[in-house]
């Protein structure tokens, strides 16, 4: 549980990122593919990204073991480039500590690099600039557009619930599993977390890339940071991809994470079928039908009942949503 503490203050200094964040939005991707869960939904995708990556790429990755990133690296400056400084200036002693943070406990010792960046050398932190550049304009770029327009759609549904019903309502609405207990608020999380504010405020930013628990930028000098999961946590896919020529299928974006057949049969289940049902639906045997229901089952994507000697399967919120999402 993630429990923060308001003052009067802080509940008249909370703000909703009007842009998105190019760092964070990357730091989310990046956290993502190296997760080793969720390997039916972002294993394919995960494979890609670290196919298409330059080398110049590669020291995030050290950045981020295990899937613990450095707080230095929370930047959430709507410039790419402003964005890119701010982690080039990051104080020395901020650096250290949070590498030390990281690698505690970490089964492999840091590269020589993360070594010298935990000395203070300028090399090493023009390394990371490169390699955040890079990766923004490999993995990011090509999406951000959607980014963008995502961004605005959150941002306005924010503001609507402020505007009707009051900070607190946004807050309570924000996430699954959130509760406003006089001034604090809780939030659903593995493992116990405290935070005051103490008149500082909170910046809540949504991101696109990332499915997991809320992320805190705790630093000193400014507001707590909430990065929050959006949308139905898939990778984005550019507009128009896999659409060349008109005959591309409007749901190829999401077979290419779960392969073809387990598309076919999430798109069939608009309504409840059985797996005779859906191996005819989609042209498999009853054998293939059944195991390709079980990995979505298993992804959270559907359900299945037994109804007499029958098996009826369901999709559930979150594959319909996604189904509405890539075959609109």
């Amino acid at each position: 549980m993630i429990r923060i503490h308001f003052t009067a203050a802080d509940f008249a200094r909370v703000r909703f990122a009007p842009r998105p964040a190019p760092l964070q939005e990357l730091n989310a991707a990046f956290m993502t593919a190296f997760r080793r869960d969720d390997q039916l939904l972002f294993g394919r995708w995960r494979q890609r990204l670290l196919r298409s990556l330059p080398d110049s790429a590669g020291p995030l990755g050290d950045l981020v073991p295990a899937g613990a990133a450095p707080g230095f690296l929370d930047v959430f400056s709507d410039s790419l480039e402003d964005a890119l400084d701010s982690v080039l200036a990051a104080r020395p002693e901020l650096v250290r500590s949070e590498i030390e943070r990281v690698y505690a406990g970490h089964a492999s010792p840091a590269p020589p690099w993360i070594r010298a960046l935990h000395r203070g050398d300028a090399g090493a932190r023009q390394l990371i600039r490169r390699a955040q550049h890079t990766a923004f304009e490999t993995v990011l770029r090509p999406v951000w557009p959607l980014v963008q327009d995502l961004h605005r759609a959150e941002f306005t549904r924010h503001a609507l619930t402020v505007a009707e019903h009051g900070t607190g309502a946004a807050l309570t609405g924000l996430l699954p599993g959130t509760r406003l207990r006089g001034d604090v608020w809780e939030i659903e999380a593995p493992g116990e977390r405290e935070v005051r504010l103490r008149g500082r405020g909170l910046l809540l930013l949504p991101t696109f890339h990332w499915n997991g628990r809320p992320m805190l930028a705790d630093l000193p000098g400014g507001p707590l940071g909430l990065t929050y999961p959006a949308g139905p946590g898939l990778p984005l896919a550019p507009d128009g991809a896999g659409t060349a020529g008109g005959t591309g299928r409007a749901d190829d974006a999401l077979a290419g994470v779960l392969g073809r057949t387990r598309t076919d049969i999430l798109i069939a289940l608009a309504r409840e079928h059985t797996t005779s049902g859906l191996a005819r639906r989609v042209g498999v045997s009853n054998a293939t039908a059944s195991a390709h229901a079980a990995a979505l089952r298993d992804a959270g994507l559907i359900t299945t009942v037994r109804d007499g000697r029958a098996v009826l399967h369901r999709r559930t919120a979150l594959g319909t949503l996604l189904a509405g999402r890539f075959s609109a």
